[in-house]
């Protein structure tokens, strides 16, 4: 197929227009298009998943996949959070502090003063918006929790959802959380249902997923050399932690010691790994939280297994 001629939209129309077409010369406005060898970007949000949760970052909860990617690329060590599912999220897509993007709370907890009612300023740009006018297909898929908690019914308004922030494609749910088994879905800009049930073996990250593979492909096939930006925020590291039975087999007992015995092993694996230097000492025991001697057995059976939930929800 020829390549037609193209100008920039902004500059004259350089073709020639005659009494009739075989005089003419046509030449099309050049649409936008990302430069040449553009990376795809995926990025991976998980919530409430610590410093040492990874195993690349010294856990014993087994992360191949991620561990596999940080062999080939980068570990950062210099961590920074506000703590929060919104604000976070809302620093991690503008780049910009949380009070800045008047997210200094989560959606549920906004207040009327600056900084703190959760409409994120349309000046304060998104990651979406910059690289979708920059030729790349975008993605969101996952918790999204960045739209006031009044905006979010079929009324809308629609302009704080993904689709109104330079997404062109979202599949998730728009809250803090949301049942792994149940979930409350939209899909772009309506409510959707899930498409199987729990007892046909349904879960809302493997949609999530499955959601994922299709939006690439659906763009990949027409446009193959078009990159894209995929934010994906699976409900986990978050409640609830709804996980097969089957997910958590691989780590009974292996928490049985507590934390101290946890926080010390993992110290120690950093430390072996060089992701902290000799001698780095761990941080004082969270006055809040009791140390694992004074738990009751039944206090300690359930930690210990809450936390293997946690690791199977978090290798899967």
């Amino acid at each position: 197929m020829p390549e037609l001629n193209e100008y920039t939209p902004s500059d004259p129309f350089p073709g020639v227009i005659e009494r009739t077409y075989d005089v003419s010369t046509p030449v099309w406005p050049r649409p936008v298009r990302a430069r040449e060898g553009a990376p795809n970007v995926l990025f991976l949000v998980l919530d409430d998943t610590g410093f040492g949760h990874l195993g690349c970052y010294g856990s014993p909860i087994r992360t191949p996949n991620l561990d596999a990617l940080a062999e080939g690329g980068l570990r950062y060590t210099n961590m920074h959070t506000t703590a929060l599912c919104s604000p976070s999220r809302s620093c991690i897509l503008t780049g910009r502090n949380h009070h800045s993007n008047a997210m200094a709370c989560v959606t549920e907890g906004t207040a009327g003063y600056p900084g703190y009612n959760g409409l994120i300023p349309f000046e304060n740009g998104f990651i979406s918006e910059i690289l979708q006018r920059n030729g790349y297909s975008t993605y969101a898929l996952g918790k999204w929790h960045l739209t006031p908690n009044d905006q979010i019914s079929a009324a809308g308004p629609y302009d704080r959802w993904p689709l109104g922030r330079g997404f062109e494609r979202y599949y998730g749910f728009l809250g803090g959380e949301t049942h792994q088994y149940y979930p409350e879905l939209v899909y772009d800009n309506h409510r959707v249902e899930p498409p199987r049930t729990p007892e046909e073996g349904y879960h809302v990250t493997e949609d999530l997923v499955d959601h994922a593979i299709q939006f690439i492909a659906d763009a990949k096939q027409i446009a193959p050399a078009k990159p894209f930006f995929m934010y994906f925020c699976p409900g986990a590291m978050h409640a609830p932690h709804h996980v097969a039975p089957e997910w958590t087999e691989g780590y009974t007992g292996a928490f049985d010691e507590g934390w101290e015995v946890y926080r010390a092993g993992v110290l120690a694996r950093q430390i072996e790994l060089g992701i902290v230097p000799e001698g780095t000492e761990l941080s004082r025991h969270d006055p809040d939280v009791k140390p694992w001697a004074d738990c009751s057995a039944d206090e300690r059976r359930l930690y210990a297994r809450m936390m293997e939930v946690f690791a199977g929800f978090l290798e899967h």
